[in-house]
């Protein structure tokens, strides 16, 4: 039982600095184009150049 004098806190600490990581990327606009990203995965690329000989 010693052990959760030593987890506890630290199972709140670490959920404590996720819950930052994530407000940060909230705030730093990660999830502002959530389908741009897959809308350009997909696109039409521009054919390649021809090489030029």
């Amino acid at each position: 039982m010693e052990i959760l004098v030593i987890l506890v806190p630290l199972m709140l600490a670490l959920g404590g600095v996720g819950l930052i990581a994530f407000l940060w990327s909230l705030r730093s606009g990660q999830y502002d184009d959530l389908e741009g990203a897959a809308w350009r995965a997909v696109g039409e690329d521009r054919p390649p150049e021809e090489a030029q000989g």
